[in-house]
């Protein structure tokens, strides 16, 4: 029987530091302990598969909460069968100790495991779909308010007002008049296309 921590936390920028205290105070070994630093909403993680790889029948797997394991509701359901079924290892959720598929094993513990499982999975995903829906909700608001988002354009060339009038009037084809002003033709078409279509400053 070998012991496994598994640790996940969204973004390179968080710390992974409290649930690795938390699995080191388990005498789990350092190189068993398997770190992802990307999203939940889905299980394609490359730590988490080679994890998956190593389980074996009776290996214990260790998460410090629920929404570590993952975010997606039937995702984590399916991962969960398929390690205490197909694998035929155990899972210990460190914050919720109903979640202990050593203990309990009859039918009743069984049951009572799952319920628990369903609705924590539940709870984990719906707060998922509140964030997107709230940050969705915040973007609109800020957007109402004028608020601009992504990079902020830089400022045209001194010499593009000129160019645009001169490939307006077809004195000059776009590639001489992106010339003209030196910018990348690329640039120069994006920028007088968004013009002609109302979408940039007018002249």
């Amino acid at each position: 029987m070998s012991i496994y921590g598994y640790i996940r936390v969204s973004s390179r920028d968080q710390n992974e530091d409290r649930q690795l205290i938390a699995q080191k105070e388990l005498n789990i070994p350092l190189s068993n302990i398997y770190i992802d630093k990307q999203s939940g909403k889905d299980f394609d993680r490359p730590q988490y598969r080679k994890l998956i790889r190593k389980l074996k029948k009776d290996d214990i797997l260790y998460v410090k909460s629920i929404d570590r394991l993952g975010r997606n509701y039937e995702e984590i359901q399916e991962q969960w069968r398929y390690i205490t079924k197909e694998k035929q290892s155990d899972i210990v959720v460190l914050d919720m100790p109903l979640l202990d598929t050593r203990q309990c094993k009859d039918l009743l513990g069984t049951f009572i495991s799952d319920i628990v499982l369903q609705l924590l999975s539940f709870v984990a995903e719906n707060e998922r779909i509140n964030i997107h829906t709230r940050q969705a909700e915040g973007i609109a608001a800020a957007k109402l308010r004028g608020v601009r988002f992504g990079r902020p354009e830089k400022d045209l060339p001194d010499r593009f007002e000129e160019a645009y009038a001169l490939w307006l009037g077809n004195e000059l084809s776009m590639r001489r008049a992106a010339d003209y002003c030196g910018m990348p033709l690329t640039t120069f078409r994006s920028k007088v296309l968004k013009r002609k279509d109302g979408r940039g400053p007018s002249v």
